[in-house]
């Protein structure tokens, strides 16, 4: 779901961003705001905002400044009627500055570029996998990961050419990682992406290590793995 504000103290622009919106972005929740400080009190985390610069109160610039320190990858759209304030923008790294009266032929073109921004952002953060332990805070690419290997209260995590050492257990970090990895093992869970080959006991990967396969687990993973080339699965040669 993508999260979008709208903040404008002219109603009929309010209304005319929210309608819009509506009509053209079926997978959006939206929120309106008349204030600057509205929006902030709200205190929400936004995927886009289209917001004035020319306001009662807090101004569009102040607000998107104190909006940065929350998001930082938030896509900002300004909507005004002053041509001037255009170099100010950038300093708050607007994505875009759309003038008023607003022409929904632009409004279109500016949105469906902003929506494709917005989703290969959300895309890249569903292959972010975050690991928070006592003792340090990791933020990996999923798509690297080789392999994790369950060492007691420790598990080793596997990528080219490093392998990453964290307190945590191997089923919780199971739940947080996509479908393309696998529990051949109760100490193992590998990443199909890098498989090159397999026998009944033993799983050999593009790099040249192998991971253990529990026999019980064979069969169950043989129509797994299957399913996952079936459906698209990546593989790293």
């Amino acid at each position: 779901m993508i999260e979008i504000a709208v903040c404008d103290d002219e109603a009929v622009i309010r209304e005319q961003l929210e309608q819009f919106l509506k009509r053209n972005v079926s997978d959006c929740r939206i929120e309106a705001y008349a204030a600057g400080e509205e929006l902030l009190a709200a205190n929400k985390s936004f995927d886009l905002v289209f917001l004035d610069i020319q306001m009662q109160g807090l101004s569009g610039m102040e607000t998107a400044r104190a909006l940065r320190t929350r998001k930082e990858d938030m896509i900002l759209i300004f909507v005004t009627g002053l041509k001037e304030c255009v170099f100010e923008a950038f300093d708050v790294s607007a994505y875009h500055y759309l003038l008023k009266p607003l022409e929904e032929e632009k409004l279109g073109e500016v949105l469906e570029r902003a929506l494709g921004e917005v989703r290969k952002r959300k895309s890249q953060e569903k292959t972010k996998l975050l690991i928070q332990t006592r003792n340090r805070s990791v933020n990996l690419d999923q798509s690297a990961i080789l392999y994790l290997e369950s060492r007691g209260k420790k598990v080793e995590i596997h990528i080219p050419g490093e392998t990453i050492e964290v307190y945590a257990s191997i089923s919780k970090l199971e739940e947080q990682l996509g479908n393309s990895f696998y529990r051949c093992h109760r100490g193992y869970l590998v990443n199909m992406a890098y498989i090159m080959e397999y026998r009944t006991d033993q799983i050999r990967l593009n790099n040249g290590e192998e991971v253990y396969l529990a026999k019980e687990k064979y069969q169950t993973f043989v129509k797994t793995y299957m399913r996952y080339l079936q459906d698209g699965g990546t593989i790293h040669e």
